[in-house]
Formats: C-alpha cells, sequence, structure tokens
C-alpha cells in the first residue's frame, strides 16, 4: 500500500486544481432543481430535466457525474438531456456538494454511504422514487451511469438495489467493495491490491437479498486511462459475471475504429454484459462532437458518444448499438415489489442535513397533491418514515 504522505500529496493536488477550476463556471444549465424527495442522509443535491410532452410511462436514465463536475457541467458535455429530447426518456441528476467532498467526489468508498438504505445511497434511492411518483415513469425502465467516481458510485447503487435498476454503465469506474478507505482508494484506482474475483463476487451477493433478473451492464475504459487502471473494467466485469452466470470468456468481440468490445450472453442468448476498450483514450467519459456531446475537461473528443451508444444498449434509444449485429439484445423487465427499509438510521443519517439547490428553472417544489403523492411513495418502498 502506498504511504498515507502520499495519499495527502495526491489530495492536496486534486483540491488545488478543483478551486482553481470552478465546476459550473460559465456552464448553460438546463437542469431544474428537484426538492421534498425524503430525508436525504446523504445531504445530496438533485437536479432533472424532463423533455416537453413526455408520456407517462417513460424510462429514467441516472446520470452520477464525476470528481470536480457539477450535473450541469456534465449534461452540458455529454449530451444526455439533448439525447432525452431525441428518444424521450427522463434524467435525474443526483450532485455531490463540497461539505461532503471538497472535491466534489460521490463517497463510493466510505461504507456508510453504499449500503442500503443509508447515507449517498438512500439519497439517491428516494430522489428515484420521487422522479417515479411526481412524473409516472416506468419503474421497470430505471438505468444508472456514471464517470469514475459517479461511475463506481453507480456500481455500487446496482450491487445495493438491483431490484431497482434494469441497466447501467460504468465509465473510468470501479467494482463495488473493492475499497473502503481513501487509501484503499487510491491504491484500486491504480490497480494496486483488488479483491480477489471470488471477494468481488461474494460481496456483490452480499450486498442484497435479491436473486435475480440483475442489470445488464455496459463497462468503458479508456487503455491510457492514468487516473483509474484499465485493470479495474476487468474486476468489474468479473463481479457481475458471477451473478449473472456467464462463462469467462467473451461470446464474441467487435472492432470499429478505436473502440474494442467484447460481449458476454446469458443462457438465452441476450447480451447482459459488455467491455468497451477505447485505444488511447485517458480518463473521462468518451464523446463525439459530431454527435451527442462536446469536449471538456475528463469529457474526451475520441469520435464515440458513449451516451448515445450506452442508450441503445439499454435499448431506449433508436438504432443498434454498434458491434452487435447477430445478437439478440432483449432485456427482461419485471415490476419489482415495494421496497422495505433494512437499516433506516444508518450512519451518517442524522449527521447531516440536506442542502437542495437554489434558483431553480422550473418548479422546484412540487404542489401539496405532487408532494403527499411522494412522500406516501417513499413511506410505501419504505424509504422514509
Amino acid at each position: 500500500m502506498r504511504k498515507i504522505s502520499d495519499t495527502i500529496a495526491r489530495l492536496a493536488a486534486l483540491r488545488a486544481r478543483n478551486s482553481a477550476s470552478p465546476a459550473n463556471l460559465g456552464t448553460p444549465d438546463r437542469l431544474s432543481a428537484l426538492a421534498g424527495f425524503g430525508s436525504n442522509p446523504g445531504a445530496l443535491n438533485a437536479k432533472f430535466y424532463l423533455p416537453d410532452d413526455l408520456p407517462e410511462g417513460a424510462p429514467l436514465v441516472v446520470v452520477l457525474h464525476g470528481c470536480t463536475q457539477s450535473a450541469a457541467v456534465y449534461d452540458q458535455h455529454s449530451g444526455w438531456s439533448q439525447l432525452a429530447d431525441a428518444a424521450g426518456f427522463a434524467l435525474l441528476y443526483p450532485e455531490q456538494q463540497r461539505s461532503n467532498n471538497p472535491n466534489l467526489c460521490f463517497n463510493w468508498f466510505q461504507p456508510a454511504d453504499v449500503k442500503r438504505d443509508g447515507g449517498e445511497a438512500l439519497s439517491i434511492r428516494q430522489m428515484i422514487e420521487a422522479m417515479i411518483a411526481a412524473h409516472r415513469l416506468d419503474r421497470k425502465r430505471i438505468f444508472i451511469t456514471g464517470l469514475s467516481a459517479g461511475g463506481a458510485m453507480a456500481a455500487a447503487m446496482m450491487a445495493i438495489y438491483p431490484d431497482v435498476f434494469a441497466g447501467g454503465a460504468i465509465i473510468a469506474g470501479l467494482a463495488y467493495g473493492s475499497a473502503t478507505t481513501v487509501p484503499e482508494a487510491f491504491d484500486r484506482m491504480r490497480g494496486h491490491g483488488s479483491p480477489s474475483d471470488g471477494d468481488l463476487r461474494r460481496m456483490l451477493r452480499d450486498a442484497s437479498s435479491h436473486l435475480g433478473p440483475w442489470p445488464r451492464i455496459s463497462i468503458w475504459q479508456g487503455t491510457s486511462d492514468q487516473t483509474v487502471d484499465a485493470s479495474n473494467a476487468w474486476s468489474i466485469a468479473s463481479q457481475w459475471r458471477g451473478v449473472h452466470q456467464i462463462v469467462n470468456e467473451p461470446a464474441s468481440s467487435a472492432t470499429e475504429g478505436k473502440n474494442a468490445r467484447q460481449f458476454w450472453c446469458d443462457a438465452s442468448g441476450a447480451v447482459v454484459l459488455e467491455i468497451n476498450m477505447v485505444a488511447g483514450m485517458g480518463h473521462g467519459t468518451p464523446v463525439d462532437r459530431n454527435g451527442y456531446g462536446t469536449p471538456g475537461p475528463y469529457m474526451l473528443d475520441v469520435g464515440i458518444s458513449s451516451t448515445q451508444e450506452v442508450a441503445r444498449f439499454w435499448g431506449i434509444a433508436e438504432g443498434e448499438s454498434r458491434g452487435f449485429a447477430g445478437w439478440k439484445q432483449d432485456m427482461v423487465v419485471y415490476s419489482p415489489p415495494p421496497i422495505e427499509s433494512r437499516s433506516k438510521a444508518g450512519p451518517g443519517t442524522s449527521a447531516r442535513s440536506p442542502q437542495l439547490s437554489a434558483s431553480p428553472k422550473r418548479e422546484t417544489t412540487p404542489t401539496s397533491g405532487v408532494q403527499k403523492i411522494i412522500e406516501e411513495a417513499l413511506r410505501t418502498a419504505g424509504l422514509m418514515r
């Protein structure tokens, strides 16, 4: 393990870089603030986007930004709200605060924040339930994606709430449970000391009592990433191959331009797991300035819109995901039962107080009728007292 002095130095460098580059400076904001979504034990902010005339029963995509970013920054550069307009789905953007993490990273390595019904994880789950109740979204089509720390948090959310998500995309992220302290987090990011495949699979199985079906996973990683070593992509894939009961060897592979894809299928032939290795790409989200997304810090123009490719992989955007020719993509969907709270007063529940975003573009406080619907939905799901 690296010396603690090395860890402190790296943290100081990150804080300095972050303070020199305000997350929202000059960023057009298409998002609105979401308030009144529950007890919010993780003290996160919440933003959302709804296309005009969105019908009932639309999908919901949860998007988790990376360190030093904001929801507005990530939306602007990833193109998610533009694709939502074209394809017809809702967006939810949980947003970190500096009071929780000075670098605006989601705390994927803090056990209290990645346990079912506790910390930041419960805050995100409450946001999801509030969006479903307020906008009558399809709970069979809830998806989650994130970059870096957001990608690691997306992996954690699918691990502890697999009954909520139909699919996810992890971009330059890390496997659930791979680190439980800051020094461990830095070591895992460098590719050092990762738990064994067996331990990773055990941690995923132990994260909930869920027996399936399981979210289908799209993994994205740059081969030249100097922040999160590419070995982490293979650890994530191994962790999820266990619950999907699929063999180690991919069913097929395809290379198009810089992107090398490998696919794994379940017993029915449906693609349930993929790895996308982007040659020469560093740390960030792949975007295509000629499609969805614009380049920026950690938003890398490599001629591939991961936003569009991920939405196609999930089956919520038109077109076939590149490399899928001849492979069945039908997703098993189901209506999950109400979720019962397992630990309503986990660590951090009372230590943090909610701080919601101000200056909304749309109405941020639900009308009394909608608020009652949201609160009743949260209580029914066991997410609010």
